[in-house]
């Protein structure tokens, strides 16, 4: 029996999808565009799973409650886009602090403000990297093709009860709204590979939530399970309690960190397509890769080789790897549809200025021949 399966559908409806079949019990959230399908879809998905879908007041209620099904044990998710997730900052900033793992979908748009509600664009890459205040590292997941829009959100959910964390997964316009046919795997194989987060089994006396070793997360037993211990978005300590405890507060900060930074090879994805001859290397992520590739393959049929990297995993970013390619490639041309949001990640990553863009925040998408032109026009 074959593990994958072929549907027709779009980028949003395969995101919720990805949910169903990765054991989501609960949605919580508020219609945005170009985003809304994704909270229709869960609406119809998750009464069939056992759980609920609800469209709160506003898009605070919609992370809250998504954050409250998610202390109770069950995976959660929430969906929006930039100016959502804008009103969310506050809640995913507890969601970070406490350590509650949720998935939040980001269908993005062009901005600030309303911006470009029905066109395309990559707008929310640098506030995915801190969508809220304070010291912490976010993980950010970013799909480049319709099948990647289910597996990336699958992907997330193991990734959130991993690492007790909220994860970010970044389609844009483009692919949200794309119907076409798309190869994903069967609902079997994604939950045979189910890893539920960890719990504690022993004496509620012995249990400390946060009481971990410096590069783990927290292990939060479901609320209602007979472990009592508190959530807080202050500094707390290994109980949950708060805490001003200036060692205790250094430690929880620096593991924050540590508990991503120590297992970047569990977070980090990339594509590298035809690099392995390239002699001019383009950098590009989302929907933007689709015209890459194919500028690619044309910019070839002329004699001119060309290659991608498509960083997948965009925050932590594979900043390793990208200092390796910096190192190898004098052409380096990166491809946003923004004013060069992850251009500086890139510049950080490689240690180096000389780094040509190519940028677009008009609402309209790449075509292969802007790419091209571009190409021709600093190489």
């Amino acid at each position: 029996m074959s593990d994958t399966r072929e549907v027709i559908s779009s980028g949003n409806e395969l995101a919720a999808l990805a949910a169903y079949d990765s054991g989501c019990l609960f949605y919580g959230g508020y219609p945005i565009t170009p985003s809304s399908e994704v909270m229709h879809a869960m609406t119809d998905l998750m009464p069939k799973a056992g759980g609920a879908a609800v469209q709160m007041e506003d898009e605070i209620g919609g992370v809250a409650a998504a954050i409250g099904a998610a202390m109770a044990g069950v995976r959660s998710m929430t969906a929006t886009s930039g100016p959502g997730i804008s009103l969310k900052a506050e809640n995913l900033g507890l969601a970070q602090m406490a350590e509650v793992p949720l998935v939040v979908v980001n269908v993005m748009r062009g901005g600030p403000s309303t911006g470009l509600p029905t066109r395309v664009a990559q707008g929310d890459v640098a506030q995915a990297k801190n969508p809220s205040h304070g010291d912490y590292k976010s993980i950010t997941l970013c799909p480049g093709t319709l099948a990647e829009c289910y597996t990336e959100v699958v992907r997330a959910f193991n990734l959130a009860d991993r690492f007790m964390q909220p994860v970010f997964v970044l389609l844009d316009e483009t692919l949200g709204h794309m119907h076409a046919k798309a190869i994903i795997p069967t609902a079997e194989k994604v939950k045979s590979e189910i890893k539920p987060r960890k719990t504690f089994d022993g004496d509620p006396k012995d249990y400390k939530p946060y009481g971990v070793g410096d590069d783990e997360p927290a292990i939060l037993n479901p609320m209602f399970s007979g472990y009592r211990y508190n959530f807080t978005g202050l500094h707390h300590d290994a109980d949950g309690f708060p805490t001003e405890e200036k060692e205790t507060c250094r430690k929880l900060i620096d593991r924050l960190f540590r508990k991503v930074d120590a297992h970047r090879d569990e977070i980090e994805s990339n594509e590298e397509f035809m690099l392995d001859d390239a002699e001019i290397l383009l950098i590009g992520y989302g929907s933007a890769s689709l015209a890459i590739k194919e500028a690619v393959v044309r910019l070839r049929d002329e004699g001119i080789k060309a290659g991608l990297f498509r960083p997948i995993t965009l925050w932590p970013s594979p900043e390793k790897r990208l200092y390796e390619l910096g190192q190898k490639f004098d052409k380096v041309l990166v491809v946003e549809l923004n004013q060069g949001q992850y251009y500086e990640e890139i510049q950080r990553a490689m240690a180096r200025h000389n780094i040509e863009k190519l940028t677009k925040t008009n609402g309209r998408p790449f075509s292969p021949q802007d790419i091209i032109d571009k190409v021709k026009e600093v190489f």
